[in-house]
């Protein structure tokens, strides 16, 4: 028998009546975004009014404690999120607590590392995307892409958030950075730095999340995106094609999703969804139906971008069963995973290179090759890498490091090019003798 055997697997929606606080719901409020919408769970109580009694109060004890004294991200799940959570069952306290969406999108303290639940070199901004910003929310970190961050708010937060230094709200251990311009100046100067910079071609419009910028500003800013000659890759960056589907099936959605790609064809350049799943749990019809939709309207690839942790995708079988379930079953190209950043709080989430190295090798083979994923380490200062590009690898201390071929907007001398940067694995993954040298090296 192979190491991994592949078997088709239908999507399905589970059942949300299984919930007691949505035992009446009909299917029309359930494929509502303004339903979903008005019925995000932003807080424990709210949480309990979906669960009930199904679990206990230890596990939102334990909640409470990670909301109070660890989390980086405030609670903002919509319904067809936590819809996936268990989905063949009623959820108890053990079947919750192992599920996989839940381990990111509603963290409990029981799951952080009691000893360094911090990497010491952890930073808000971890790869300093603000330091890089060449207009409030424009980082340019490559020499031929930019990100455009349009708005600080997502339709859902995750606990693992790369930007939490400036999505979501203020939490009790972090008070975030806030945009300070109006929308339309802000927009307005992003626009004028790419009108005046040739160089640029690639545009990643994202946020937060572009599926929480009203449509008529969002189409506004991609059509003055298409009138610049030199941008020739648009690409819209949302979570929500996966937590929200039902947004990007609106009717004024998907015509106005329309014009901007006939806009895009007619002018050559290529226009692009990239979303977040990070398990085949969350893929169900109507994630396949906002995928198929957007292609049918002229938009050119879904592709997907998920984010390695542990404790929810970090096997060969549980990446095989997410890029047959994207590629086979809902229209969505598997393109990355992100090795996750390091930021405050994510070690318990994050795995070591030499175990990202394993699992690209263990998935080769399986997928065609246009749709096997590339397993990448965003190195700060660096970008992305290939886990295998590695220049030199402490394996003991976790220490690896990485070179680069091309300056930041921050960077203006050849310096930066004969160099190697380092980038840290979870100290809990290391053998005792690395483990004791970072003691050693960080004690208080």
């Amino acid at each position: 028998m192979q190491p991994y055997v592949y078997e088709r697997h239908a999507l399905t929606e589970p059942d949300w009546r299984r919930f007691p606080g949505w035992a009446d719901v009909t299917r029309d409020q359930w494929e509502s975004a303004q339903w979903q919408r008005a019925h995000c769970v932003k807080n424990i109580a709210q949480l309990r009014a979906v669960l009930g009694d199904l679990v206990t109060d230890t596990f939102y004890d334990d909640l409470a404690a990670d909301q109070a004294h660890h989390a980086t991200m405030s609670m903002l799940i919509p319904p067809q999120m936590i819809n996936t959570m268990v989905p063949g069952a009623a959820p108890t306290d053990d079947t919750l607590r192992a599920d996989p969406i839940r381990r990111y999108m509603l963290p409990v303290a029981g799951d952080r590392l009691t000893e360094w639940p911090s990497h010491p070199y952890a930073t808000r901004d971890s790869l300093h995307e603000h330091d890089m910003w060449v207009a409030e929310g424009l980082t340019h970190r490559y020499p031929t892409k930019v990100l455009a961050e349009l708005l600080s708010t997502c339709p859902q937060y995750c606990g693992h958030c790369t930007r939490m230094d400036l999505v979501g709200n203020n939490t009790p251990t972090v008070t975030k950075l806030k945009l300070v311009s109006k929308p339309a100046d802000r927009h307005e100067a992003m626009l004028t730095y790419l009108r005046a910079h040739p160089g640029v071609r690639d545009v990643v419009v994202s946020g937060g999340d572009v599926a929480n910028l009203p449509w008529h500003q969002l189409e506004s800013f991609l059509m003055q995106l298409l009138a610049i000659d030199t941008i020739r890759d648009i690409r819209l960056a949302t979570k929500a094609l996966m937590g929200l589907p039902q947004h990007w099936l609106q009717p004024t959605v998907v015509e106005g999703l329309e014009r901007v790609a006939r806009t895009a064809a007619r002018r050559g350049v290529n226009l692009a969804i990239h979303t977040h799943v990070n398990h085949a749990q969350s893929l169900t019809p109507l994630v396949a139906k906002a995928a198929h939709t957007a292609l049918e309207v002229g938009v050119r690839d879904v592709r997907n971008q998920g984010v390695l942790m542990r404790g929810v995708n970090a096997t060969a079988e549980a990446l095989l069963d997410l890029c047959f379930a994207l590629q086979g079953e809902a229209g969505i190209l598997p393109y990355y995973f992100y090795m996750c950043d390091m930021i405050p709080n994510a070690e318990h989430w994050r795995v070591p290179v030499w175990q990202a190295q394993q699992l690209q090798h263990d998935i080769m083979g399986y997928l065609p090759g246009y749709a096997t994923p590339r397993i990448v380490c965003d190195v700060p200062y660096v970008g992305k890498r290939w886990v295998h590009m590695v220049t030199e690898y402490d394996r003991e201390r976790g220490i690896s490091y990485w070179t680069k071929n091309y300056r930041t907007s921050i960077e203006d001398d050849d310096t930066q090019l004969d160099r190697t940067y380092p980038y840290y694995d979870p100290i809990d993954t290391l053998p005792k003798t690395g483990a004791d040298w970072w003691r050693k090296e960080h004690a208080e």
